[in-house]
């Protein structure tokens, strides 16, 4: 009797000690899930977005986990890719550009949405206003009309002759609304420098050669592009046409010609505020959008070379950035 009362003390003890480190792991706190989907290629976004969670103290596996998700260029797979982290429970969705931006929100009113940037969310409905966003999305706002101003009068410094610009745009507008105040303000900078605007929009890659001859046929002097539309292949037929394009800071770090706009790298790096924010409590509809404050010139050399261009000292003596 008494050897049975004992094998039950051990069974029990052994029992409890398989249990106990189960229901220790069982407490452990659960990560915060961040949800986040992009409209391309994944860098330099994913490194520098993860580059500022650091700096705030985020740390992947430690103390938070992520679902990425990216359309590949394929912008008909954002609505799918932003449902599917709403079923996965993600705590927050952080969307890169405004296709991005749409997809998310189309997908949930209730999950906190952080914008990567956006162009123009007022304007586009995103938000209510900058300073008190409402609802569920803010975070980061992209350039404003003053900056196409700017971009016209770099390209006439740069080609005197210009007459003509092309501007390439989305032609999908419910899935990125932005592309309407984006030619639009384009078009005003236009008829402000007595610049001729020639805007062609486009669905997708496929439509991107017919685009192009358009340009030559009418004699367009340089180029404009969207920032949600595939970047590679603009910048092939640029080269191919010897067009000179203009557009955001990664476009001429990837090969166009000259870029004044918001440094997007910082951006990408400040979405970390907002992560951090949203975790210890705030609400997406208190926390204002930010605008850029700080705009940098950034001068492809190597292009300029190859197309001919002989950029004044002047300007490139102004410039933040030259590649060589």
């Amino acid at each position: 009797m008494l050897d049975m009362k004992r094998r039950s003390f051990i069974t029990l003890l052994g029992g409890a000690a398989v249990a106990w480190p189960l229901a220790a792991y069982a407490q452990q706190p659960k990560l915060p899930k961040i949800g986040v989907l992009v409209t391309s290629a994944p860098e330099p976004f994913w490194s520098l977005f993860r580059e500022g969670l650091g700096a705030n103290g985020y740390i992947e596996g430690r103390n938070i986990q992520f679902e990425f998700r990216s359309a590949d260029r394929k912008p008909d797979l954002l609505r799918v890719l932003a449902q599917e982290l709403v079923r996965l429970n993600v705590d927050i969705i952080v969307a890169s550009l405004t296709p991005a931006v749409i997809a998310a929100r189309q997908a949930t009113s209730e999950i906190p949405i952080v914008m990567v940037p956006a162009g123009d969310p007022v304007r586009t409905g995103l938000i209510s206003s900058l300073a008190r966003p409402g609802g569920n999305v803010t975070g980061l706002s992209s350039t404003t009309a003053e900056v196409y101003v700017k971009t016209l009068e770099l390209i006439r410094e740069v080609l005197p002759s210009t007459r003509r610009v092309a501007v390439l745009a989305n032609s999908a507008i419910a899935a990125d609304p932005f592309a309407i105040p984006f030619v639009e303000q384009i078009e005003d900078a236009g008829r402000t420098l007595g610049i001729a605007i020639q805007t062609i929009r486009v669905g997708g890659e496929k439509e991107f050669d017919a685009a192009f001859a358009a340009m030559d046929k009418d004699r367009a002097d340089a180029v404009m592009v969207q920032g949600s539309l595939p970047r590679k292949r603009a910048l092939e037929l640029a080269l191919k046409h010897r067009l000179p394009l203009i557009g955001g800071q990664l476009l001429i770090q990837e090969g166009g010609l000259i870029s004044y706009s918001q440094n997007q790298h910082d951006m990408y790096r400040r979405a970390a505020y907002y992560i951090d924010r949203i975790l210890k409590g705030a609400k997406p509809a208190d926390l204002p959008v930010e605008q850029p404050t700080r705009f940098e010139l950034v001068v492809n050399l190597k292009t300029a070379k190859a197309l001919g261009i002989e950029v004044p000292p002047t300007l490139l003596s102004r410039a933040d950035e030259v590649i060589e």
